[in-house]
Order: C-alpha cells, then structure tokens, then sequence
C-alpha cells in the first residue's frame, strides 16, 4: 500500500460517513466494516483500528445520526416565541427521521445501550438538550422533565409512525406542525 494511501486523514470519520451512506443505500444487512472500508479508500484491517466491529461501527454512526438531528433542531429553535420554536422543533425532528429513515431507525434501536458507556455521553443528549431548554423555557423548571417527555415521545411517535408506514403522511411536515399545534404547552 502506498503511503499516500495508508495515511488517510480522518479515517474514522470517513468510515462514519461511508458507513451512512451504506446504511442510507442497502440497509443495515449491507452494512460491514469491509464495505465501509472500500468505500473509505482503505484497507479492511485499517477499520479496526477504530471499530472493534459492526456494532461498534453501527454505534458511530447513531451518534453521528444525533449530531445531524441536534443539527436540524438547532437550527429550527430560532424563533423567540417558545410555542413556534416547539413546532419547528417537531416539524424538523419528523423532516429528520423521513429523509433519514435507516439512520432514524439506527439512531433508536438500541446500539448505545451496547456501547461502552465511559467514553462519555452519547451525542443523542445534545439533540434531547435543544428540546429540554426550550420547554423549560416556556413551562419553567417545575414541570420541564415531563413535558419534555410529552412532547418527545408525541412527536418522536409521530415520526415513528410515518416511517413505518404505520399512517399515511402525504405532507409530514404539515402533520406535524397540525398535531404538534393542537398541544397545550404550558403545564
């Protein structure tokens, strides 16, 4: 192997990125650490010196999953009225599972309670976070931990539902924004 090849920059975040994709275009069946590697440019044996195996792969790439929704709810909570920022909130949160179905199914299957747990926090609670501060928020301290839970589980419900073709959702976002409307969020 050359030495061009072999130094590879960033490669764990390579194999994440070329494990979503993988994830996104054959399903978790056709996702393996060899695969993520051709995909990456390199050899089988350089993926393990970041992932022991597919799980730990499958665990990396939930936790990219969390960034990118963190991402997307982040970027819906600007509005300074807390009720049109919950709503955004929901609307991105059902827009994120839809365009992401495979990684959305990952990202809540259970790979983290797999995962060795003192590398530090999951990146799911900094997409819990951008929720959790924007009720406490509006409904204050006192009722915050459950309306938090409420309005996760409603629309991660939602959400759930749609991609599971469990309802018909012509327009998710507009269901979204409809139900999430429909909730008295002040405790």
């Amino acid at each position: 192997m050359s030495t061009s090849k072999y130094h590879h920059g960033d490669l764990r975040q390579s194999l994440i990125e070329a494990g979503a994709i993988l994830l996104r275009d054959e399903g978790v069946a056709g996702l393996t650490l060899r695969a993520a590697s051709r995909a990456a440019g390199v050899s089988p044996t350089a993926s393990y010196r970041h992932f022991a195996d597919k799980s730990a792969l499958l665990a990396a790439i939930a936790d990219h999953g969390f960034g990118l929704l963190e991402a997307d709810l982040r970027a819906a909570d600007t509005d300074p009225d807390h009720r049109v920022a919950l709503c955004r909130q929901g609307v991105a949160y059902v827009e994120f599972a839809v365009a992401h179905p495979d990684l959305f199914r990952l990202m809540f299957s259970g790979v983290h309670a797999k995962r060795n747990m003192s590398a530090g926090p999951p990146a799911r609670h900094g997409a819990f976070a951008v929720l959790a501060d924007r009720v406490a928020q509006r409904v204050g301290p006192a009722n915050a931990a459950a309306v938090t839970l409420a309005a996760w589980s409603i629309v991660h419900g939602l959400a759930a539902l749609i991609v599971e073709q469990r309802i018909a959702a012509p327009d998710p976002a507009a269901l979204a924004a409809r139900i999430i409307s429909l909730l008295n969020l002040d405790a």
